[in-house]
């Protein structure tokens, strides 16, 4: 399909096109008021943002690719979560040895049911981004590149969350050492077992998206602007509220490489 043709289709999307954009804009406010809370209500905005999540996750998904693919998104995911974090307690691979708090209630196989749903927060936006990043890729070499850029989106996000989960009491690691330099509660192998975990989600996310998904009928930036709040909002929130200077730290080191590539990418667009 052509730009202009993309453009016309995208523009017919009409109303439907801005529910996203709700979604994004309330998450995004739920956000901010996480580092403002503690105790139970602190817990009650961590359910309130990964519903919100999942939910511009799914919506957006089915809004831009197909009813198929929002569906397909939502069992793929939730499945390899629960598969994937059954596994983790049980054996310790491929993330290291945990255990969940009892603050997360409902559980399926000992894995509680907002786990899930914040893989599916995370995922699809790392699946576009990793599109996005990937786009001047020659194209026998695009699937490969996009599958381990998305993979690394997914992981990267997961340094900036996973202190900030440790720290609400939310779940603990039995060997949290060695970890990345700055941060002490969380091992090397979680970073280890996340890109494992994402290039196996993000491979079979990119198979479901080539044989159900139609043309985009709306733009992706709505999930990309939550993405990025979540990762650099999250790394303002760590630096400045919630005594998390490592994490904070490196969110911001990863997010260089991807502004580097958009900036880049926005450069050459406008030549």
């Amino acid at each position: 399909m052509s730009a202009p043709a993309a453009t016309e289709r995208i523009r017919a999307a009409g109303p439907r096109a801005l529910l996203p954009w709700v979604l994004t804009g309330v998450l995004v406010l739920t956000a901010i008021a996480y580092p403002l809370t503690d105790g139970g209500a602190r817990t009650a905005v961590s359910w309130a943002i990964v519903l919100l999540g999942s939910a511009l996750s799914v919506v957006h998904a089915a809004l831009s690719r197909g009813a198929r693919t929002g569906l397909g998104v939502l069992g793929l995911v939730a499945g390899a979560a629960i598969a994937f974090e059954a596994v983790g307690l049980a054996t310790g691979f491929p993330y290291g040895e945990y255990t969940y708090s009892d603050d997360l209630g409902p559980t399926l196989l000992g894995v509680p049911f907002l786990v899930p749903l914040a893989w599916l927060m995370m995922a699809w936006p790392s699946w576009l981004l990793g599109a996005r990043l990937t786009r001047g890729v020659p194209p026998a070499w695009r699937r490969t590149a996009r599958v381990a850029a998305a993979a690394a989106v997914f992981a990267a996000w997961d340094v900036v969350l996973d202190p900030q989960m440790v720290q609400a009491g939310y779940w603990t690691w039995a060997h949290p050492s060695p970890g990345l330099p700055g941060i002490d509660t969380v091992p090397l192998t979680n970073l280890a077992g996340w890109l494992l975990a994402g290039l196996v989600l993000m491979a079979l996310l990119d198979v479901l998206v080539a044989r159900t998904a139609a043309a985009p009928r709306i733009g992706d930036a709505a999930p990309l602007v939550a993405l990025a709040w979540m990762t650099l909002g999250g790394a303002l929130a760590h630096a400045g509220w919630l005594d998390l200077p490592g994490s904070a730290a490196w969110g911001v080191v990863l997010a260089l490489p991807v502004l580097a590539v958009l900036a880049l990418q926005a450069a050459r667009a406008r030549r």
